[in-house]
């Protein structure tokens, strides 16, 4: 079945959401799912099975910050 991930064209097998996450080594704790255009809640993970022509933005949580005040910045 084809579906679209993050604006990619993508073949797969029929799966639910979580196991797609899954597949790609995605930990699905840490990601937002939109499913097309729609934010997916993480308890529907498990039972939402994707469909032909569904469309998946995939947003990954990075850790992050900014420098402390004390330390000069670069440049």
């Amino acid at each position: 079945m084809n579906i679209t991930t993050n604006g990619e064209a993508v073949s797969i097998d029929p799966l639910t959401v979580q196991e797609y996450l899954l597949s790609l080594g995605i930990d699905p704790r840490r990601v937002a799912v939109e499913l097309n255009l729609e934010i997916l809640p993480k308890a529907q993970y498990p039972t939402t099975h994707l469909k032909e022509g569904d469309t998946l933005e995939i947003v990954q949580f990075v850790g992050g910050g900014s420098l402390p005040a004390s330390l000069p910045k670069a440049g």
